[in-house]
């Protein structure tokens, strides 16, 4: 256990968490929702800190991250626990789960990634938020080592913590898990209003480099209205540019009874997303023709072919269309 960051004692004498929305509030030797920040010595402290459950070196494309380094290899590491209860999680193992942690320090999750040959770390596979305090310190030995960080995250977080937790950060990919509050409260038990508050903070913000990501679930958060108005939320309030992710549901954890996506599905929520104004629409956890083609919204051509979580072709340099000059928005390497 470590002493946590963003937490008050209530005028009961009680500890009041205060890193994300749900502001738990313990006694001594309780435990918050997430499950990895609880009471001990009449401070708040967490079991997160310096732990890990696994590594793996993935694709950039696999966060899924199209307009951040297209190509590169990051280290993809998660902790434990989660400040939501999707009942569609596919890592509910980790999320709701037990799951040993390996005790890692900063400088060994650096010296792991330079060693392999990575772009950065990426947080993952759990929610990164309820390990912020160890997140801000991985990614400040990778800051100080030229190594960039991903946060693949819910955007459940306080406004207190959001600005610190999300400035340590690169790029970002937020899921926004469906466009309605009995959606969040009935299938995620939380709320959609602070998810939706983190995404305009990054986009005025500028930074970090953010994507969107979708899983469309068949019955539940892929109706056409629901999806026109959060396609225009986001044309409106994140920009055209924004890249959005729409993901294919596989049966998982509390939905193992419910269907796959179809294909159409897919199709049509991206001809919705693009008829909303939203330039980039991908197709993932599908195979799907040009569902992970990056086109240039000014002429057209393609610019980025992917198969898989692998770049088969690129024409982009720094960013800018070879044909018409259009600037693609993303953070690329010269190529």
């Amino acid at each position: 256990m470590s002493r946590a960051r963003w937490w008050k004692v209530t005028s009961g004498g009680r500890i009041a968490c205060l890193l994300c929305p749900r502001g738990c509030v313990m006694e001594e030797g309780e435990r918050g929702f997430c499950g990895v920040r609880g009471v001990r010595d009449h401070a708040l402290e967490t079991e997160a800190w310096g732990g890990s459950s696994g590594f793996a070196v993935d694709p950039i494309e696999k966060k899924p991250l199209f307009h951040f380094h297209p190509g590169a290899q990051v280290l993809s590491f998660g902790t434990r626990g989660c400040n939501l209860d999707c009942a569609f999680c596919q890592n509910s193992g980790l999320s709701r789960g037990g799951a040993p942690l390996r005790r890692t320090r900063p400088e060994d999750i650096v010296r792991m990634a330079l060693a392999q040959d990575c772009l950065g770390v990426a947080f993952t596979y759990n929610e990164p938020i309820i390990s912020a305090e160890f997140c801000l310190e991985v990614a400040g030995a990778c800051r100080a080592a030229g190594l960039a960080s991903v946060a693949v995250t819910n955007g459940f977080i306080s406004e207190e913590a959001r600005e610190a937790f999300f400035g340590a950060m690169d790029a970002v990919n937020v899921d926004l898990k469906g466009f309605s509050e009995p959606f969040y409260r009935e299938y995620c038990g939380g709320r959609l209003g602070p998810v939706l508050e983190t995404l305009v903070h990054l986009a005025q913000a500028g930074h970090p480099w953010l994507e969107v990501t979708t899983l469309l679930i068949p019955g539940l958060n892929d109706a056409p209205d629901m999806l026109a108005a959060q396609f225009a939320w986001m044309a409106e309030h994140l920009g055209r540019g924004v890249p959005l992710h729409l993901s294919a549901f596989h049966p998982a954890h509390r939905m193992k009874d419910r269907p796959p996506t179809p294909a159409a599905t897919l199709l049509r929520a991206r001809g919705l997303a693009e008829e909303a104004g939203l330039d980039f629409v991908y197709l993932g956890n599908a195979q799907l023709e040009d569902g992970e083609t990056t086109w240039c919204p000014g002429c057209g051509r393609a610019l980025i072919e992917r198969q898989g979580f692998e770049v088969t072709e690129m024409d982009l340099h720094r960013g800018v269309c070879p044909e018409c000059g259009t600037t693609v928005p993303g953070v690329f390497s010269a190529n």
